[in-house]
């Protein structure tokens, strides 16, 4: 389907960014998925190409490319030809705008360079053992001592939690208010703080996921984002748009299987006929082709809206619990229409399905997606059982 959002100059871009994957990212996924972490010079090289933090101010050193296309045209090409766990795109838009927009002028001058530079690799700690969707819940505490805060306290399932040089971590500052958390930048180099082991997982292989561990970090003041007590609304306000990446990372990821599975088909034969020759195989593409283009088209839309800074959090959870529910319907499908062989390892549609199991989960579980457009809508349990006799 020929989509109708990118100029001549996204097109450019994207050849740039396709032969950077092919040449420096895709031939290394294999030995990353085994050893279960990225290279780190990899975040290097995409910083040479200038493909972090793109919409960083040219004061930093960035280069002030706000329009969320770029960033859309790099996860797609990130999906195609290098890997879904080569996390740059956290790195760069879930992580980079809490500093960029949060942060101290010393804080931006320090870090937001080598941020670009892919010098520090930047992660988000919020999920803890008994918090996760539900941030009202986080344990970690932020005290006061003069102009510094001491953060005790533990978080897991952190993505590039290995890799990471530098974390946006959420404490909790005010003990009597569910909602009084703070966000701090917490550097490697800080006493107290410590990495637990590199997580296994069912799939994202080549992503470092680990535990994080503060005892007695002591944090500038510097390095506080935003107003200390308030930094449950700060994370609020940048949701939209990690799930409208989640959304594009999902449906890339579909586009992709659904490419590996029509090449397959028309290859793999079964009773003297290609697989594709038979009804099912063309109804249940025909199914594929009709979902992904319709969420393609869908999420195109919200990034023009977003770019015009009109993406309401109901449409992004709209886009991120659908996109991944596609995903998951296109991978299960991909993999039956292989076979046995989608089964095997050697076959790269037999990683991306378990690769794919996490979009439902990550980012706002669809449970919370559909209760927040229900919400939207009208229906909010709380206000409808309040107004009941």
């Amino acid at each position: 389907m020929k989509r109708l959002i990118f100029e001549e100059d996204h097109e450019m871009f994207r050849d740039s960014v396709r032969r950077f994957m092919q040449a420096e990212i895709g031939p290394q996924v294999e030995r990353w998925r085994e050893a279960g972490i990225c290279d780190k010079d990899a975040f290097h090289k995409a910083g040479e190409q200038g493909l972090l933090c793109m919409w960083v101010d040219e004061q930093y050193g960035g280069l002030g490319m706000e329009d969320f296309r770029f960033e859309q045209i790099v996860i797609e090409e990130t999906m195609r030809h290098g890997d879904l766990g080569f996390f740059i795109t956290l790195h760069s838009r879930l992580v980079g705008p809490y500093i960029g927009h949060l942060g101290s002028e010393a804080l931006k001058e320090r870090l937001l360079p080598k941020c670009i530079s892919g010098e520090t690799i930047l992660g988000i700690a919020m999920t803890e053992p008994g918090a996760g969707s539900d941030l009202a819940g986080i344990k970690s505490r932020a005290v006061r001592d003069g102009d510094d805060w001491i953060i005790n306290g533990s978080k897991t399932y952190i993505s590039n939690g290995i890799n990471g040089g530098a974390f946006v971590v959420a404490a909790r500052t005010v003990p009597d208010k569910p909602h009084g958390i703070g966000l701090f930048v917490v550097e490697e180099d800080m006493e107290g703080f410590s990495r637990g082991r590199n997580l296994a997982k069912m799939g994202l292989k080549s992503q470092d996921t680990a535990e994080l561990f503060f005892e007695n970090v002591r944090v500038p003041a510097e390095n506080v984002l935003g107003d200390p007590q308030k930094g449950f609304y700060s994370l609020m306000r940048f949701l939209a748009e990690e799930r409208l990446i989640s959304a594009c990372q999902a449906v890339a990821h579909g586009q992709i299987a659904f490419d590996l599975t029509m090449d397959y088909i028309l290859e793999r034969k079964a009773f003297g006929k290609p697989i594709g020759a038979f009804q099912n195989s063309r109804f249940k593409m025909a199914e594929m082709r009709t979902a992904l283009d319709v969420t393609q088209t869908f999420i195109d839309q919200l990034v023009m809206m977003h770019n015009a800074g009109e993406l309401s959090a109901d449409l992004a959870a709209e886009a991120k619990y659908y996109a991944t529910e596609v995903e998951a319907r296109v991978m299960d499908e991909c993999v039956q229409l292989h076979g046995g062989a989608g089964y095997m390892s050697e076959y790269r549609i037999s990683h991306m399905f378990t690769d794919a199991r996490v979009s439902r989960i990550y980012a706002g579980s669809t449970e919370i997606m559909k209760e927040i457009i229900a919400r939207s809508i009208g229906l909010d349990e709380r206000k409808l059982v309040e107004g009941r006799d």
